[in-house]
C-alpha cells in the first residue's frame, strides 16, 4: 500500500471515529471540529454521515475553527428556535461546507390532504411560527425540498413534490420571509424514501416537506470576521 493510500484510510478512519460519536456533542462544538477539518476528504465523509451534501453554495473562503465555533452556535439557536414550532421535527446535518445546518420537516399528511399541495388550515398555524423563526435567522439561507411516497407514478408525484415545496414556500414569503433568503425549492417526487413504502405508517413519514437552514455567504463572513 503507498503512502497516500495509507494517508487516504487512516484519515477517513479518524473521521468516522470522530464524528460517529458527534451525537453527545452540541453544534458548537462539532462547528469547532469542522472549522479545523482534515481538507475535502474528511469534508466528503463528514457530509456523508450527516446525509446531506446538497445544501449549502460553494463558499470561496476557508473557514477557520473560531468561525466553525460561531456558527455552530448560532445553528444551535437556531434549531432550539425551530423545536418550538408544532408538527415539527427538527434535526442538525451537515451543509455542503461542512458547517451545521438545521433540517426541519414537516409531515405532509399534517399539511396538506391526499395528492393536493393547498395548505390547511393548522399547516398555517404551524408555518407561521416557523416563518417567525427564518425573519429572526435571516443571515441563513433556506431550501425547501418536497418528497411523496410511492403511490402513483412519477408523472403524478414529480410535479406534485413541486407544487408541495411551493406552496411552503410561497406561504413563508407572505408571511414576511424573504424571497432571497429562500435559495432553492425542488421536488424529489418519492425518490429518496426515509421509511417502508410497503407500510402506511411508513409511506406517512415520506410524504413530507423538509426545510434547511444553512449559514448563508454573509453568515460566514460575518463568523471569519468575529474570530480574528
Amino acid at each position: 500500500m503507498n503512502t497516500k493510500v495509507f494517508k487516504t484510510l487512516c484519515l477517513a478512519l479518524c473521521a468516522a471515529f470522530l464524528f460517529g460519536s458527534c451525537g453527545s456533542m452540541n453544534n458548537t462544538t462539532k462547528g469547532g471540529l469542522i472549522g479545523a477539518g482534515g481538507g475535502a476528504l474528511l469534508g466528503a465523509v463528514v457530509g456523508k454521515l450527516a446525509g446531506n451534501t446538497a445544501v449549502g453554495a460553494a463558499v470561496g473562503t476557508a473557514v477557520g475553527t473560531g468561525a466553525g465555533i460561531i456558527i455552530g452556535k448560532r445553528m444551535d439557536n437556531a434549531a432550539e428556535a425551530a423545536a418550538q414550532v408544532k408538527s415539527a421535527t427538527v434535526e442538525t446535518v451537515t451543509d455542503a461546507n461542512n458547517l451545521t445546518a438545521v433540517k426541519v420537516t414537516f409531515d405532509s399528511g399534517v399539511l396538506f390532504a391526499t395528492n393536493m399541495y393547498d395548505l390547511n388550515a393548522d399547516a398555517k398555524k404551524n408555518l407561521a411560527q416557523f416563518a417567525d423563526v427564518l425573519k429572526e435567522y435571516n443571515d441563513a439561507d433556506v431550501a425547501i425540498y418536497g418528497h411523496t411516497d410511492s403511490t402513483g407514478s412519477d408523472r403524478v408525484n414529480d410535479p406534485l413534490s413541486v407544487n408541495r415545496a411551493n406552496s411552503v414556500a410561497s406561504y413563508l414569503k407572505s408571511l414576511g420571509v424573504s424571497p432571497s433568503q429562500i435559495k432553492s425549492i425542488e421536488g424529489f417526487g418519492s425518490k429518496e424514501p426515509v421509511a417502508d413504502n410497503t407500510t402506511p405508517e411508513g409511506r406517512a413519514k415520506n410524504r413530507r416537506v423538509e426545510v434547511y437552514m444553512y449559514a448563508s455567504e454573509a453568515m460566514i463572513k460575518n463568523a471569519n470576521q468575529q474570530s480574528k
